[in-house]
């Protein structure tokens, strides 16, 4: 890291360049989407509503787009880490992201698990957000086997010289976020902060409550600086550095979680009449995490595994370039992206003590090539992408002992490799100055992650081996949609779809206790013992929706998702035949309507609605359908002034998120309401 903050302090010497140059005007942005990108089905969340946002967490404004959706219903004040993940068209069943999450160009899912740290993305640093509904990315890399979501940084043409929210809300939160942007034009330099916490709600529903739950308080920060700077002719360059901190309790004691990370990254981006980008990152991340066994009366909570150290490393790069020949844009290029990680955790506990310990954990590498061509400018454009990928599994390991040192395990796992070809087709046509048709087909792939690969872990009574034989996933899909302009202002699209993702990874239940498990040990009366594994398939059609206004004061957007997923599973997972994929719901509609004034007055109101769901495998624990309403209003006090107002769930409605061996129900955030003063 000490080389890119020396670059970084090189890019922010960027106001004596930028006189000698002053032709030089600088994006901070990389190649951009491909042209070809108007065959697939891609929704842009823009800066607007990414700060209109009630919570002011990316998680929940992410949810605009139906069918896009986290593992748990709940966000990252109170959810578990691990749980938070990104999914679409009813892929999920699985708390690893099967989307690819991007910022700035560069990978964001943890090496280890493949969970997104949503608390390191304050929404006010971000210029947009790009979901790309469908898998097979060439660009991006592997991972996208439900779809992509790219994050844009802001730039001068976005984020003010200072801006900045404090705000306090419900159960003593505090928000607090600001920026400050040196320079334009030729370079700039971008500082910012957040900061957020919070005394938090008692997950556990009330008629489940017992002595030992509580509140889950929340305490997390982020600091990003971003650089870019013109270097000459039409390079620039751009360098960026961030970290956070992520501290939260699931309201029982002895179940603490602390996530920390550091990333940074240089691209070199040339805009002249062949394009180009060269692009070299690096992560590190840090989590821990403890367990607590309940009795049934819920009058004891006591240590049941204390995950105290979990270090992982990402790191790699990408290299492409964008020839055009009239009608005909080629991009081409590789990319290469290497983690590893490992668990190291003290478990089965005996009156209150641990009496053993595991380290499990290895490492894993993807290099690809990639094409991309578009071709066509007029009312027919059509687009192919395809990319080939080496992978490899190695130095895989599962080592455990009792601490006086006796062995217990000490296994190594053979190393594994392999190719995988993946792409994608699409093809626009303008049929009238009002009507868009488009069709597209995808493959993507997915390697498991070292957590899937190597950790066992329990969840309440309920306890999951890992599986180090898990293959790649893979998805096959195909979709058709059209948009229709049905006035000044007011666009509506809609989409049909299926897909088919091959050997999905799941939680499978294979027994129930009481008994002693493979890979996990004692599993009590109350817990089902659970294996990862490769199902033959999940299966999802369905049909999304959209439409969107944006006509004088007023802009509103209507998203709707119809999901019907379902598992082909046989052998030992057989009694998941013909069941739906855990927490999937079968419909997904997000609805908000809002209304700017004169001197940046604005109203919002955002509904939101999913139907049941069910949190286990063999559906046997549904969760209820909800229907939340967010509201926003800003009221200006003075010119770089304005009262901040925010409302989350205002109907106070039960959000029920998960539900425990025992039948205990846990939900997610109750009404929320926020006071703050916004500085532009």
């Amino acid at each position: 890291m000490t080389c890119l903050s020396c670059l970084f302090a090189l890019g922010a010497m960027a106001p004596p360049l930028a006189v000698a140059n002053p032709a030089i005007v600088v994006t901070g942005r990389g190649l951009g989407p491909s042209r070809g990108e108007v065959g697939y089905d891609v929704v842009v969340i823009d800066r607007a509503r990414l700060r209109q946002s009630a919570s002011g967490r990316l998680e929940d404004v992410l949810r605009d787009v139906a069918g896009l959706q986290g593992f748990r219903r709940s966000d990252s004040r109170s959810a578990n880490a691990t749980s938070q993940s990104l999914t679409l068209r009813g892929l999920g069943g699985n708390a690893s992201s099967r989307a690819l999450l991007v910022l700035d160009g560069v990978p964001q899912l943890d090496p280890f698990g493949g969970w997104v740290s949503f608390p390191a993305y304050a929404t006010d640093r971000l210029a947009s957000a790009r979901v790309t509904r469908g898998g097979g990315s060439g660009l991006w890399g592997p991972g996208a086997l439900a779809g992509t979501v790219e994050l844009d940084s802001a730039g001068p043409g976005e984020i003010g010289a200072v801006e900045g929210l404090a705000a306090i809300g419900s159960r003593s939160a505090v928000d607090a976020r600001g920026s400050l942007r040196v320079g334009d034009g030729g370079a700039y330099l971008v500082a910012s902060g957040a900061f957020a916490r919070g005394d938090g709600f008692i997950p556990i529903v009330a008629e489940d409550r017992g002595p030992v739950d509580r509140a889950a308080p929340y305490r997390q920060a982020s600091v990003a600086l971003r650089g870019v700077i013109g270097i000459g002719g039409s390079t620039e360059l751009q360098a960026s550095l961030s970290t956070f901190d992520d501290r939260r309790e699931r309201g029982l004691p002895f179940t603490a979680n602390r996530g920390r990370g550091i990333d940074g990254s240089l691209r070199l981006v040339g805009r002249g009449s062949a394009r180009w980008s060269l692009l070299a990152y690096g992560q590190r991340r840090r989590f821990a995490s403890q367990s607590a066994a309940v009795n049934p009366a819920r009058t004891t909570a006591t240590l049941s595994n204390d995950q105290y150290a979990v270090p992982s490393r990402g790191w790699g790069g990408r290299a492409e370039v964008e020839p055009r020949h009239g009608a005909l844009t080629l991009r081409l290029g590789g990319d290469w992206r290497a983690v590893s990680g490992e668990t190291r955790e003290l478990y089965q506990f005996v009156a209150g003590q641990p009496t053993r310990r595991r380290t499990a954990g290895g490492r894993s590498l993807t290099l690809g090539l990639f094409a991309d061509a578009t071709l066509g400018d007029g009312a027919l454009i059509a687009n192919v992408a395809g990319r080939v990928d080496h992978w490899s599994i190695t130095g895989g390991r599962l080592v455990e002992q009792t601490l006086a040192g006796a062995p217990l395990t000490n296994a190594a796992y053979p190393d594994r490799t392999g190719w995988l070809p993946t792409g994608r087709a699409g093809l626009s046509w303008r049929a009238s100055p009002a009507l868009t048709l488009r069709a597209a087909a995808y493959r993507g792939w997915r390697l498991p992650t070292l957590n899937e690969l190597y950790r066992p872990f329990r969840v309440g009574a309920d306890a999951t081996a890992a599986n180090p034989a898990l293959a790649p996933e893979t998805s096959t899909g195909a979709d058709a949609g059209a948009t229709l302009r049905l006035g000044p202002g007011l666009d509506a699209d809609a989409t049909v779809y299926a897909v088919r993702l091959t050997g999905a990874i799941a939680n499978v239940t294979l027994g129930h206790g009481p008994g002693v498990f493979p890979g996990v040990g004692f599993v009590s009366a109350a817990g089902s013992y659970r294996q990862r594994r490769n199902l033959d398939a999940i299966v999802s059609r369905g049909v999304e929706l959209g439409l969107s206004l944006n006509r004088g004061h007023w802009d509103a957007r209507l998203s709707y998702a119809y999901i019907a997923a379902q598992v082909r599973a046989s052998g030992a997972a057989a009694p998941l035949d013909g069941r739906r994929p855990a927490q999937v719901a079968r419909h997904n509609a997000s609805a908000t309507i809002g209304w700017t004034g004169p001197r940046d007055l604005a109203l919002s109101l955002t509904a939101r609605g999913v139907s049941g769901q069910y949190d286990d495998d063999l559906n046997q624990r549904r969760l209820r359908g909800a229907v939340t309403l967010d509201g926003h209003v800003a009221v200006p006090l003075g010119r770089h002034v304005a009262l901040d107002l925010r409302g989350e769930n205002l109907l106070g409605r039960r959000v029920e998120t998960a539900i425990g061996g025992d039948g205990t129900v846990e939900r997610a955030s109750p009404r929320s309401l926020w006071l703050g003063l916004r500085i532009r």
